[in-house]
Protein backbone atom coordinates (compact mmCIF):
# COMPACT_ATOMS: atom_id res chain seq x y z
CA UNK A 1 0.00 0.00 0.00
CA UNK A 2 2.83 2.14 0.93
CA UNK A 3 4.23 2.19 -2.71
CA UNK A 4 1.14 3.67 -4.06
CA UNK A 5 1.09 6.22 -1.89
CA UNK A 6 3.31 8.99 -4.07
CA UNK A 7 0.46 8.09 -6.85
CA UNK A 8 -2.03 9.18 -4.73
CA UNK A 9 -0.58 12.38 -3.66
CA UNK A 10 0.75 13.31 -6.79
CA UNK A 11 -2.92 12.79 -8.30
CA UNK A 12 -4.38 14.53 -5.44
CA UNK A 13 -1.70 17.31 -5.82
CA UNK A 14 -2.61 17.65 -10.08
CA UNK A 15 -6.54 17.55 -9.69
CA UNK A 16 -6.39 20.20 -6.35
CA UNK A 17 -3.59 22.07 -8.65
CA UNK A 18 -5.74 25.17 -9.32
CA UNK A 19 -6.64 26.04 -5.59
CA UNK A 20 -3.37 27.72 -4.78
CA UNK A 21 -2.77 29.38 -1.80
CA UNK A 22 -6.08 31.62 -1.52
CA UNK A 23 -6.80 31.90 2.07
CA UNK A 24 -10.61 31.36 3.22
CA UNK A 25 -13.54 29.24 5.28
CA UNK A 26 -12.25 26.35 6.70
CA UNK A 27 -15.67 24.10 6.91
CA UNK A 28 -14.98 21.92 10.23
CA UNK A 29 -18.19 19.58 10.25
CA UNK A 30 -18.37 17.14 12.92
CA UNK A 31 -20.74 14.32 13.55
CA UNK A 32 -22.64 15.96 16.03
CA UNK A 33 -22.16 19.25 17.98
CA UNK A 34 -23.66 17.40 21.19
CA UNK A 35 -20.63 16.07 22.43
CA UNK A 36 -17.33 16.63 24.45
CA UNK A 37 -15.41 14.46 22.26
CA UNK A 38 -16.76 16.84 19.33
CA UNK A 39 -16.28 20.21 21.23
CA UNK A 40 -12.74 19.08 21.83
CA UNK A 41 -11.67 18.69 18.40
CA UNK A 42 -13.23 21.88 17.91
CA UNK A 43 -11.14 23.91 20.36
CA UNK A 44 -7.93 21.62 18.15
CA UNK A 45 -9.17 23.28 15.32
CA UNK A 46 -9.35 26.66 16.47
CA UNK A 47 -6.16 26.77 18.34
CA UNK A 48 -5.02 25.97 14.35
CA UNK A 49 -7.18 28.46 13.28
CA UNK A 50 -5.55 31.06 15.31
CA UNK A 51 -1.77 29.75 14.98
CA UNK A 52 -2.14 30.51 11.06
CA UNK A 53 -2.32 32.84 9.31
CA UNK A 54 -5.73 34.05 6.53
CA UNK A 55 -7.98 31.55 7.19
CA UNK A 56 -11.22 31.95 9.22
CA UNK A 57 -13.10 28.97 10.68
CA UNK A 58 -16.76 27.62 11.06
CA UNK A 59 -17.71 24.30 13.37
CA UNK A 60 -21.30 22.58 12.59
CA UNK A 61 -22.27 19.54 13.54
CA UNK A 62 -26.09 17.64 13.39
CA UNK A 63 -28.09 17.25 16.57
CA UNK A 64 -26.96 13.41 16.71
CA UNK A 65 -24.63 11.08 15.66
CA UNK A 66 -27.41 9.22 13.58
CA UNK A 67 -28.95 12.55 11.76
CA UNK A 68 -26.33 11.25 8.33
CA UNK A 69 -29.00 13.35 6.00
CA UNK A 70 -28.62 16.50 7.97
CA UNK A 71 -24.66 16.04 8.11
CA UNK A 72 -24.90 15.41 4.12
CA UNK A 73 -26.71 18.60 3.65
CA UNK A 74 -24.03 20.55 5.83
CA UNK A 75 -21.44 19.51 3.53
CA UNK A 76 -23.07 19.75 0.37
CA UNK A 77 -23.75 23.61 2.07
CA UNK A 78 -20.35 24.25 2.51
CA UNK A 79 -19.42 23.66 -0.97
CA UNK A 80 -22.14 25.62 -2.07
CA UNK A 81 -20.88 28.70 -0.32
CA UNK A 82 -17.14 27.71 -2.25
CA UNK A 83 -15.43 27.52 1.14
CA UNK A 84 -11.27 26.85 0.89
CA UNK A 85 -11.62 23.33 2.27
CA UNK A 86 -13.51 20.35 3.91
CA UNK A 87 -12.77 18.81 7.57
CA UNK A 88 -14.91 16.06 8.10
CA UNK A 89 -16.02 13.60 10.34
CA UNK A 90 -18.21 11.03 8.56
CA UNK A 91 -21.01 9.56 10.54
CA UNK A 92 -21.58 7.31 7.19
CA UNK A 93 -19.18 5.34 5.07
CA UNK A 94 -21.54 5.44 2.11
CA UNK A 95 -23.44 8.63 2.41
CA UNK A 96 -21.28 11.26 2.38
CA UNK A 97 -19.44 10.13 -0.53
CA UNK A 98 -21.44 11.61 -3.26
CA UNK A 99 -21.15 15.00 -1.36
CA UNK A 100 -17.26 14.01 -1.28
CA UNK A 101 -17.62 14.11 -5.09
CA UNK A 102 -19.37 17.47 -5.19
CA UNK A 103 -16.32 19.22 -3.03
CA UNK A 104 -13.84 17.05 -5.41
CA UNK A 105 -15.37 18.62 -8.95
CA UNK A 106 -15.56 21.71 -7.40
CA UNK A 107 -11.91 21.61 -6.10
CA UNK A 108 -12.68 22.15 -2.51
CA UNK A 109 -9.91 20.22 -0.78
CA UNK A 110 -11.16 17.51 2.03
CA UNK A 111 -9.54 16.00 5.17
CA UNK A 112 -11.37 13.54 7.06
CA UNK A 113 -11.06 12.70 10.49
CA UNK A 114 -11.95 10.00 13.13
CA UNK A 115 -14.16 7.65 10.52
CA UNK A 116 -13.27 6.84 7.28
CA UNK A 117 -15.38 6.68 4.08
CA UNK A 118 -16.06 3.30 1.56
CA UNK A 119 -13.83 2.94 -1.31
CA UNK A 120 -15.74 4.60 -3.70
CA UNK A 121 -14.56 7.96 -1.91
CA UNK A 122 -11.14 7.40 -1.63
CA UNK A 123 -10.48 9.68 -4.57
CA UNK A 124 -12.46 12.42 -3.13
CA UNK A 125 -10.45 13.04 -0.04
CA UNK A 126 -6.39 14.09 0.54
CA UNK A 127 -6.10 12.81 3.90
CA UNK A 128 -7.56 10.91 6.83
CA UNK A 129 -6.64 11.56 10.38
CA UNK A 130 -7.58 9.39 13.27
CA UNK A 131 -7.03 6.58 15.84
CA UNK A 132 -6.36 3.08 14.08
CA UNK A 133 -9.49 2.23 15.23
CA UNK A 134 -9.15 -1.46 15.19
CA UNK A 135 -5.52 -1.50 17.61
CA UNK A 136 -7.72 0.53 19.61
CA UNK A 137 -10.36 -2.19 19.89
CA UNK A 138 -7.54 -4.97 19.87
CA UNK A 139 -6.04 -2.94 22.99
CA UNK A 140 -9.84 -2.81 25.21
CA UNK A 141 -9.92 -6.67 24.51
CA UNK A 142 -6.24 -7.18 25.30
CA UNK A 143 -7.14 -5.67 29.07
CA UNK A 144 -10.60 -7.28 29.26
CA UNK A 145 -8.96 -10.65 28.86
CA UNK A 146 -6.63 -9.70 31.19
CA UNK A 147 -8.83 -8.67 33.82
CA UNK A 148 -11.36 -11.30 33.33
CA UNK A 149 -9.56 -14.23 31.95
CA UNK A 150 -11.01 -16.54 28.74
CA UNK A 151 -13.90 -17.97 29.86
CA UNK A 152 -17.29 -16.36 30.57
CA UNK A 153 -19.43 -13.81 28.98
CA UNK A 154 -18.53 -10.20 27.95
CA UNK A 155 -21.12 -7.53 26.61
CA UNK A 156 -20.19 -5.07 23.37
CA UNK A 157 -22.45 -1.15 23.63
CA UNK A 158 -22.04 -0.17 20.68
CA UNK A 159 -22.89 3.05 18.79
CA UNK A 160 -23.90 3.52 15.05
CA UNK A 161 -23.61 0.79 13.67
CA UNK A 162 -21.33 0.90 10.13
CA UNK A 163 -19.82 3.91 11.18
CA UNK A 164 -16.07 3.95 9.89
CA UNK A 165 -14.74 3.86 13.90
CA UNK A 166 -17.16 1.67 14.68
CA UNK A 167 -16.05 -1.12 12.18
CA UNK A 168 -12.51 -0.58 13.30
CA UNK A 169 -13.38 -0.49 17.23
CA UNK A 170 -15.48 -2.91 17.47
CA UNK A 171 -14.61 -5.43 14.95
CA UNK A 172 -11.00 -5.32 16.67
CA UNK A 173 -12.42 -5.89 20.00
CA UNK A 174 -14.65 -8.83 19.27
CA UNK A 175 -11.73 -10.47 16.44
CA UNK A 176 -8.81 -10.20 18.87
CA UNK A 177 -11.33 -11.69 21.56
CA UNK A 178 -12.15 -14.82 19.34
CA UNK A 179 -9.08 -15.44 19.02
CA UNK A 180 -7.35 -15.20 22.37
CA UNK A 181 -10.01 -16.09 24.38
CA UNK A 182 -13.01 -18.13 24.97
CA UNK A 183 -15.59 -15.35 25.99
CA UNK A 184 -18.70 -15.62 24.34
CA UNK A 185 -19.65 -12.23 23.29
CA UNK A 186 -22.75 -10.83 24.45
CA UNK A 187 -24.56 -8.26 21.50
CA UNK A 188 -23.35 -5.85 19.79
CA UNK A 189 -25.62 -3.40 21.12
CA UNK A 190 -26.24 0.04 19.29
CA UNK A 191 -26.96 3.24 21.35
CA UNK A 192 -27.26 5.49 18.20
CA UNK A 193 -24.18 7.46 20.78
CA UNK A 194 -27.77 8.72 22.69
CA UNK A 195 -26.51 8.09 26.37
CA UNK A 196 -29.92 7.18 27.58
CA UNK A 197 -30.44 4.45 25.22
CA UNK A 198 -27.15 3.47 26.30
CA UNK A 199 -27.69 3.49 29.94
CA UNK A 200 -31.25 1.68 29.07
CA UNK A 201 -29.52 -1.15 26.78
CA UNK A 202 -27.12 -1.86 29.27
CA UNK A 203 -29.58 -2.13 32.66
CA UNK A 204 -31.31 -4.67 29.97
CA UNK A 205 -28.26 -6.44 29.43
CA UNK A 206 -27.01 -6.69 33.28
CA UNK A 207 -30.68 -8.10 34.39
CA UNK A 208 -30.47 -10.69 31.55
CA UNK A 209 -26.93 -11.51 31.95
CA UNK A 210 -26.84 -12.10 35.73
CA UNK A 211 -22.90 -14.17 34.83
CA UNK A 212 -21.83 -11.36 32.96
CA UNK A 213 -18.14 -10.69 33.68
CA UNK A 214 -17.50 -7.85 31.47
CA UNK A 215 -18.74 -4.98 28.91
CA UNK A 216 -17.60 -2.80 26.57
CA UNK A 217 -18.81 0.79 26.19
CA UNK A 218 -17.66 1.26 22.68
CA UNK A 219 -17.45 5.47 22.57
CA UNK A 220 -18.24 8.65 24.99
CA UNK A 221 -21.92 8.70 25.26
CA UNK A 222 -21.94 4.63 25.13
CA UNK A 223 -19.80 4.54 27.65
CA UNK A 224 -21.44 6.79 30.15
CA UNK A 225 -24.45 5.43 30.01
CA UNK A 226 -23.07 2.01 30.16
CA UNK A 227 -21.57 4.05 33.76
CA UNK A 228 -24.59 4.78 34.72
CA UNK A 229 -26.45 1.87 34.40
CA UNK A 230 -23.58 -0.19 36.15
CA UNK A 231 -23.82 2.24 39.24
CA UNK A 232 -27.72 2.34 39.44
CA UNK A 233 -27.76 -1.32 39.36
CA UNK A 234 -25.22 -2.01 41.78
CA UNK A 235 -22.38 -3.80 39.50
CA UNK A 236 -20.29 -1.01 39.48
CA UNK A 237 -17.17 -2.70 40.45
CA UNK A 238 -18.64 -6.03 39.83
CA UNK A 239 -18.33 -6.26 36.34
CA UNK A 240 -15.16 -5.35 34.74
CA UNK A 241 -16.26 -2.13 32.50
CA UNK A 242 -14.13 -0.63 29.36
CA UNK A 243 -15.13 2.53 28.00
CA UNK A 244 -13.32 4.36 25.26
CA UNK A 245 -12.97 8.42 25.14
CA UNK A 246 -12.77 10.65 27.98
CA UNK A 247 -15.27 13.33 28.93
CA UNK A 248 -15.27 14.36 32.80
CA UNK A 249 -17.70 11.35 33.45
CA UNK A 250 -15.50 8.77 32.03
CA UNK A 251 -12.72 10.01 34.28
CA UNK A 252 -15.12 9.90 37.07
CA UNK A 253 -16.10 6.51 36.68
CA UNK A 254 -12.25 5.30 36.21
CA UNK A 255 -11.45 7.09 39.35
CA UNK A 256 -13.90 5.39 41.63
CA UNK A 257 -13.60 1.65 39.94
CA UNK A 258 -16.61 2.00 37.99
CA UNK A 259 -14.33 1.53 34.79
CA UNK A 260 -11.42 -0.44 34.70
CA UNK A 261 -9.92 1.55 32.08
CA UNK A 262 -11.08 3.85 29.14
CA UNK A 263 -9.21 4.45 25.71
CA UNK A 264 -8.92 7.90 25.03
CA UNK A 265 -8.28 9.37 21.94
CA UNK A 266 -6.56 12.53 21.33
CA UNK A 267 -9.74 14.47 19.76
CA UNK A 268 -7.69 17.56 20.38
CA UNK A 269 -4.94 16.72 17.89
CA UNK A 270 -7.99 15.23 15.43
CA UNK A 271 -9.02 19.14 14.91
CA UNK A 272 -6.04 20.65 15.09
CA UNK A 273 -3.81 18.81 13.00
CA UNK A 274 -6.51 18.07 10.74
CA UNK A 275 -6.75 22.00 10.04
CA UNK A 276 -3.21 21.90 9.88
CA UNK A 277 -3.18 19.28 7.27
CA UNK A 278 -5.99 20.68 5.30
CA UNK A 279 -3.71 24.35 4.86
CA UNK A 280 -1.20 22.72 3.88
CA UNK A 281 -3.25 20.96 1.45
CA UNK A 282 -4.94 24.64 0.34
CA UNK A 283 -1.27 25.83 0.16
CA UNK A 284 -0.18 23.68 -2.49
CA UNK A 285 1.55 21.11 -0.21
CA UNK A 286 2.07 17.10 -0.36
CA UNK A 287 0.70 15.11 2.81
CA UNK A 288 0.34 11.98 3.94
CA UNK A 289 -2.89 9.85 2.86
CA UNK A 290 -3.21 8.75 6.89
CA UNK A 291 -2.36 10.17 10.14
CA UNK A 292 -2.40 8.13 13.38
CA UNK A 293 -3.10 10.38 16.09
CA UNK A 294 -2.93 7.83 18.72
CA UNK A 295 -4.54 6.41 21.71
CA UNK A 296 -3.76 6.52 25.69
CA UNK A 297 -5.73 3.45 27.68
CA UNK A 298 -6.65 5.30 30.93
CA UNK A 299 -6.48 3.42 34.20
CA UNK A 300 -6.38 5.13 38.24
CA UNK A 301 -3.13 4.62 37.75
CA UNK A 302 -2.32 6.86 35.23
CA UNK A 303 -5.18 9.05 35.04
CA UNK A 304 -3.42 12.04 36.78
CA UNK A 305 -0.40 11.51 35.06
CA UNK A 306 0.59 13.36 31.81
CA UNK A 307 0.48 10.55 29.07
CA UNK A 308 -3.38 10.48 30.21
CA UNK A 309 -3.71 14.69 30.80
CA UNK A 310 -2.62 15.51 27.65
CA UNK A 311 -5.16 13.13 26.15
CA UNK A 312 -8.48 13.62 28.91
CA UNK A 313 -11.22 16.61 28.48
Amino acid sequence: MNRRLPRFLLLGSLALASIGACAGEIAVIVKTTNSNFWQNVNKGADAAIKEGKGHTMTFSGPASESAVADEVNLVENAVNRKVAGILLAASDPDALVPALKKAWEAKIPVVLIDSMVSDAGKAYYQSFLATDNKAAGEMCAKEMIAKVGTTGKVAIMSYVAGAGSEIGRVGGFKEYLQAHSKLQVVGPFYSQSQMATALNQTTDVLASNADLKGIFGANEPTAVGMGRALVQSGKSGKVVAIGFDGNEDLQKFVRDGTLEATAVQSSYQMGYLGVKTLADVIAGKQVPKFRDTGVVLVTRGNVDKPEAKNVLY
